[in-house]
């Protein structure tokens, strides 16, 4: 196996620095100022792709003169605690990936979880993101936003996912590959509504750049045709729904509810978050329910 440099064993001599370096997400010229420096001064450079990391240093005409590894998805967790050893040992290890941030649905969570339990600094060079940067081209709202990352590539838990997120009130911005992005859209116009805005950010800062805006119906049928390049989707959030406030409307939620095996009390609970209104409303509405059943013939579907 192939052990990373360290400075030492001797518990006295301080620790290392973990640099989480971001990377250009297509144009080489806006990487970070910073970010040749680091790559010349780290002891050890873990990158997602080595060959992509000789690229980009050749394009930013400097020469690493610590110790490259590969740092990927295949190897993180075999090869996370061979770089904490060596942060522990007082080098400064830099990790890069392909584009865009580290640990941001790539490689690195693990190695900054590893570090901060261990009490080794961690810091970063800022650089380019996707995710901010097709934020900001979508032309929908950004003062409240969620990332979600990729979703899963089976169709059933994929609805399943989207579904979680259905009624969210903020922005939502995916990674897509492009193969499944057909797919992906199609997924969102059943569950989120074939008019609900979006945005299909591709290749960002590339030269074949394209922002695609339109309702998910409208995007997924543009995207059949098939689309290249790297993928990222923004998605209006949710409309305000107005709050539900008829009593039999209440009752009937919760009456779906009791008969899923969810308890009233819980029952009750749920109705009213997704309704928007008090607890104690849609209790009294179940109680005057329960109290009306008792005074007239049952029909056997009612509250007891």
């Amino acid at each position: 196996m192939t052990t990373v440099p360290s400075r030492g064993t001797d518990p006295a001599a301080p620790t290392g620095v973990l640099v989480l370096a971001g990377t250009p997400i297509g144009d080489t010229s806006d990487a970070p100022p910073r970010l040749a420096a680091e790559l010349v001064a780290a002891d050890v450079v873990a990158a997602e792709d080595t060959r992509r990391l000789r690229r980009l240093t050749q394009a930013l005409d400097v020469r690493t003169t610590g110790r490259v590894v590969s740092y990927f998805e295949g190897n993180e967790s075999a090869r996370t605690p061979e770089l904490v050893e060596a942060l522990a040992g007082g080098a400064r290890v830099l990790l890069v990936t392909d584009a865009g941030m580290p640990s941001v649905s790539d490689p690195g969570y693990r190695l900054v979880a590893a570090a901060v339990e261990r009490d080794i600094k961690v810091t970063a060079v800022p650089g380019p993101s996707a995710v901010l940067t097709a934020l900001a081209l979508s032309g929908l709202p950004v003062d409240r936003f969620c990332f979600e990352g990729f979703l899963p590539r089976k169709a059933g838990e994929r609805l399943g996912r989207l579904r979680e997120v259905a009624d969210e009130r903020r922005t939502l911005v995916y990674f897509e590959a492009p193969h499944r992005l057909d797919d992906t859209l199609a997924a969102m116009a059943e569950v989120f509504g074939a008019g609900r805005r979006a945005a299909v950010c591709r290749e960002l800062t590339k030269t074949y750049e394209e922002v695609k805006r339109g309702g998910l119906g409208e995007l997924a049928v543009w995207a059949a045709d098939g689309v290249r390049g790297e993928i990222t989707v923004v998605v209006e959030g949710a409309p305000e729904r107005a709050p539900v406030t008829d009593p039999g409307e209440l009752v009937r939620r919760v009456l779906v509810r009791e008969e899923a095996g969810e308890r009233r009390k819980e029952a009750i609970a749920a109705v009213a978050l997704e309704a928007g209104v008090p607890k104690r409303e849609v209790f009294d509405a179940v109680v005057a329910a329960k109290n009306a059943a008792r005074t007239s013939p049952r029909d056997g579907k009612g509250l007891s």
